[in-house]
């Protein structure tokens, strides 16, 4: 009785068309971060309203999401078992996958260097940042986090809150959020200290979210972006990962084929890159971490998916509240990538499709000791030293 329900919720025209031969995929994930009776189904190809919303109407629970930006169209919802195994059935469904947990990629450390080594091929980076006056400008940001505390005057009035899609509180009460844009774009402590940034507010106080809200983070990007004045271009930084997810990973080459510089964070686990979200994608710039002595952070995960290396142990940098913090993880990697992204976009040196590979040929190649096998063994630089 059900089924009948669910599938007279399809249009007459698309009903019979609309059963496949045999089902689709059912994704699974890697460990229990898993969220019980959530799940993310993904559309094949570009999907008309009218579709799109017939499907959602075939689910009888909590629709928390809709995606239709670009190349990526679906939705996240609340659904039981029978409803999966009916969409399964549906032709224009590409896959079905669960939610699950996404975390911010920060380790708590004590000390302090960083920005100095982008334009300088010593460890430590000889106190001293050079760089071109332009500095990002005319290039629009976008970090994807815990939110930005857009009040501390190290951003100058150059950030804002354009999309919370956690909560009602547009304020970041984790910090995370803030510490990467201050490295992406503050005046002190930013590798591009021109850039407007954009907080998108994914990841709770906790620093925790979910895929569906990411996902729908990235929605957001591709379709807000339109509408900002950005000239010289958009970055966008995602110091954030979990498990395996094609559809995490999909939804940032949806970002990237919209004309965009994603850069991400490898992740912590001192793992292989290739089993994270959305690190393993290859569209995207994925950033490992590097120490003050020049060695590879043992936090930071590995493998062929890593594109380049940037600063990411003991990084000091804004902090909700006027402070200053110094915290470790490939989260603090990321942005430094990401920065140097808008600072060559505000210097027209590349386009945003090539850029991840224009930072890698500036890199600084075999200077980081400790590199695990199969790993990329360079740095960034701004070619400014």
């Amino acid at each position: 009785m059900r089924s009948a329900a669910l599938f007279a919720a399809i249009p007459l025209a698309l009903a019979a068309p609309s059963e496949r031969a045999s089902s689709a995929h059912l994704l699974g994930h890697r460990n229990g971060d898993v969220i019980a009776g959530k799940y993310i189904v993904k559309m094949k190809g570009r999907t008309d309203t009218e579709t799109l919303e017939a499907y959602k109407g075939m689910v009888a629970g909590k629709v928390d999401y809709t995606y239709s930006s670009n190349n990526f169209f679906g939705f996240a919802a609340s659904m039981t078992l029978e409803e999966v195994q009916t969409l399964q059935n549906m032709s224009d469904v590409e896959y079905i996958e669960p939610d699950a947990v996404v975390r911010a990629y920060t380790t708590q450390t004590d000390a302090d260097w960083g920005l100095a080594r982008l334009s300088s091929s010593s460890a430590d980076g000889g106190g001293a940042y050079i760089y071109d006056d332009s500095a990002g400008e005319g290039v629009c940001a976008y970090i994807l986090d815990t939110g930005i505390d857009i009040e501390h005057p190290d951003f100058e009035g150059r950030a804002i809150f354009a999309s919370n899609q956690v909560d009602h509180d547009d304020t970041d009460g984790s910090g995370h959020g803030t510490h990467v844009a201050g490295i992406l774009g503050s005046k002190t402590f930013g590798v591009a200290k021109k850039v407007t940034l954009y907080a998108v507010k994914v990841l709770d106080s906790d620093g925790e979210g979910t895929n569906s809200v990411v996902i729908a983070g990235m929605d957001f990007v591709v379709t807000d972006a339109l509408r900002r004045d950005c000239p010289k271009g958009v970055v966008v930084n995602m110091s954030l990962g979990g498990n395996l997810s094609s559809a995490v990973n999909q939804a940032a080459a949806n970002v990237v084929s919209a004309g965009h510089f994603m850069a991400v964070a490898a992740g912590n686990e001192a793992t292989d890159a290739s089993f994270c979200s959305p690190a393993s994608e290859p569209s995207v710039c994925t950033v490992g971490a590097t120490d003050k002595t020049d060695t590879f952070s043992y936090f930071s995960n590995y493998g062929p998916p890593v594109d380049i290396l940037a600063p990411g142990s003991s990084i000091e940098s804004t902090w909700p509240g006027g402070a200053t913090h110094i915290v470790s993880g490939t989260s603090m990697a990321s942005p430094h990538v990401a920065g140097l992204g808008a600072y060559f976009l505000g210097l027209g040196a590349a386009s945003a499709e090539n850029l991840c590979g224009y930072i890698a040929s500036l890199a600084q190649i075999g200077a980081i000791g400790d590199v695990p096998s199969g790993t990329i063994d360079a740095i960034v630089q701004n070619g400014e030293y």
